[in-house]
């Protein structure tokens, strides 16, 4: 009787501590926090991916697919060792070719500071309240500031509510929407969604996830038609690309017509806007091969469709791009039905667009780490790097400097605008630097695939600096062999190039660090010949940082790594010269 008691006593306990929690709603954040959403300042209060007033524009059928969140997200940052997500919905729960989990549910994603993802699998309930728990959420190898989330919304339902809880005394921040220009879609019912078991696998979510632009999902189901008046709404937006993938609800239509709704889309947003426009074929039918009706539609389509592409390059339409069925490649097994795609059909598509949008975009991924663009977080008790990202891309074009400096926290913490949490080079900034027209493109422990990701993410766009110096690679060396770190500096620079090709690139070595002299020597000497034979300048500043036996003065550092003052007034002339 008095072990039950005990127990019972400290089940009580228990639940009493774990049992207060904290509830966030984004539509209370203070700020717009509803990811890939398009016309945030009207929007940003609801779930809907259209403001209020499409709904006198639009078809009825348009508008009420339209308050479904296909696409939507909300990003934080979190320790919380558990994260519950609970919400209402409008709609029906799921469907007969599409479970509550791809209809109705929700999907959390995590990235650690390493920039890589994982995905959260929890429990769930459906009813009249939906529930998600994640439990048993790890640590971050760096630091205990938790993890960026990623919580993607419903495909095919209505968001009436959310909130999102942690345990009390858990960090939890909402993270603002993004100021970058985003990739928008208009498609039918696979672009939506249909018919994926879980959020997070939909083409179009898949892709977001790859290129990491925002990406707004104006699927909807049965209703991609082309029309003018979603065509309207859509021009408003200032995409980066604009994806055109219709055809599958335009199969009853005669080749003529379809012919001449592309003909009409793409003019309709060439008028307002000069991004590139991609249009996507038909990707077929799972059974085409055996019902000749399904086939003859699909080649009727497509047959309009390329017809529609060549007329308006031939009329001098620019950027216009194309992606046929065959590219596109879904595989015999990757359908739930006739049309909808499973996973494994939305995981080809997303793959066949994400390379047709890198050629577009101009922004390629290599094989080895150094030339896969990511993001990073190791050091959120300094400063937020997104934050910083969005510093930059909001403090650069509005002042616009005639040089910029890209590096680390060599760079970061050096001094200048935008400002870091620290300046340990005030006096040598202040006396070279800023005459020079300098502004500060560092950040705390990036490596050269952070750097690949600011610039694919805009940091060189709005404004044209006369030079623009590269001081990056330190944090590779041991991650990365040598050759590892000189290729993944030749990608970069190529990158920079293609973004600001008038303006003259200088490349400065590795800077000496403590116990690894001779080593920074020789891969200096490998990234020279790199820089010279690509065309660019190179200064190796590591003399100015030795002593005569050649190892570190260490008088000129705070930590074998970082220069103090007196060692940034010996760089300083090296860079400005």
């Amino acid at each position: 009787m008095k072990k039950l008691l005990l127990l019972f006593v400290f089940s009580f306990i228990y639940l009493s501590v774990y049992g207060q929690w904290v509830w966030n709603n984004p539509l209370q954040a203070g700020f717009p926090v509803i990811q890939n959403q398009g016309w945030t300042e009207e929007t940003g209060q609801s779930y809907s991916r259209f403001p209020d007033r499409a709904r006198n524009t639009v078809r009825k059928e348009v508008w009420e697919l339209s308050e479904n969140s296909a696409g939507l997200a909300i990003h934080f940052y979190s320790n919380a060792p558990e994260i519950e997500v609970r919400y209402q919905v409008k709609g029906a729960l799921q469907m007969q070719h599409m479970p509550a989990t791809g209809v109705s549910g929700v999907d959390l994603y995590a990235i650690n500071s390493d920039g890589e993802w994982n995905v959260c699998a929890g429990t769930f309930s459906f009813g009249d309240t939906i529930q998600y728990r994640f439990e048993s959420l790890t640590k971050d190898q760096y630091h205990d500031y938790g993890y960026e989330y990623r919580l993607y919304l419903p495909l095919y339902n209505t968001v009436r509510w959310l909130e999102i809880g942690v345990p009390q005394g858990s960090l939890f921040e909402f993270i603002p929407v993004s100021p970058e220009k985003p990739v928008l879609l208009y498609g039918t019912s696979i672009a939506q969604g249909g018919c994926v078991s879980r959020a997070g696998m939909a083409w179009a979510t898949i892709l977001q996830r790859s290129l990491d632009y925002p990406l707004i999902n104006a699927g909807f189901s049965g209703n991609g038609r082309l029309e003018p008046e979603v065509l309207d709404l859509i021009t408003e937006i200032e995409a980066r690309l604009y994806i055109l993938d219709c055809l599958p609800n335009l199969t009853q239509e005669n080749e003529e017509e379809i012919y001449h709704r592309i003909v009409q889309a793409v003019k309709q947003i060439r008028n307002k806007q000069a991004a590139p426009i991609l249009l996507i074929e038909h990707l077929g039918y799972s059974n085409m091969g055996t019902h000749s009706l399904y086939a003859a539609s699909v080649e009727k389509v497509n047959k309009a469709s390329k017809r529609a592409y060549e007329t308006l390059r031939q009329e001098g339409i620019p950027a216009l791009y194309y992606l046929t069925r065959e590219e596109l490649a879904i595989p015999a097994d990757g359908w739930v039905d006739h049309i909808h795609p499973n996973e494994w059909g939305m995981q080809a598509q997303a793959r066949a667009v994400e390379k047709k949008a890198r050629e577009i975009l101009h922004i390629p991924v290599g094989t080895i780490s150094t030339t896969r663009p990511v993001t990073q977080r190791r050091e959120p008790h300094n400063y937020e790097w997104l934050k910083r990202h969005r510093e930059e891309l909001e403090y650069n074009p509005a002042h616009p400097p005639r040089a910029v400096i890209i590096g680390n926290s060599i760079t970061h913490f050096w001094g200048g605008e935008p400002a870091g949490p620290r300046s340990s080079g005030s006096q040598s900034w202040e006396q070279y630097m800023r005459p020079h027209g300098f502004n500060n493109l560092g950040y705390g422990w990036d490596r050269i695939e952070n750097v690949l990701w600011r610039i694919y993410h805009d940091e060189l766009l709005g404004y044209t600096p006369e030079r623009i110096i590269s001081m990056i690679g330190t944090n590779n060396l041991g991650l990365n062999t040598d050759e590892e770190i000189v290729e993944g500096l030749r990608f970069l620079l190529a990158a920079i190039r293609d973004r600001q090709p008038s303006a003259e690139i200088q490349v400065v070595g590795i800077l000496p660090r403590r116990d690894q002299e001779q080593w920074v020597k020789n891969i200096n000497q490998q990234i020279r010949k790199m820089a010279e034979s690509e065309g660019y300048l190179f200064t190796d500043a590591g003399h100015v940082f030795l002593q005569e036996d050649g190892t570190l003065n260490e008088s000129l550092f705070s930590d074998g790594l970082h220069p103090n003052e007196e060692g940034y007034l010996r760089l300083a002339p090296l860079i400005v010269q």
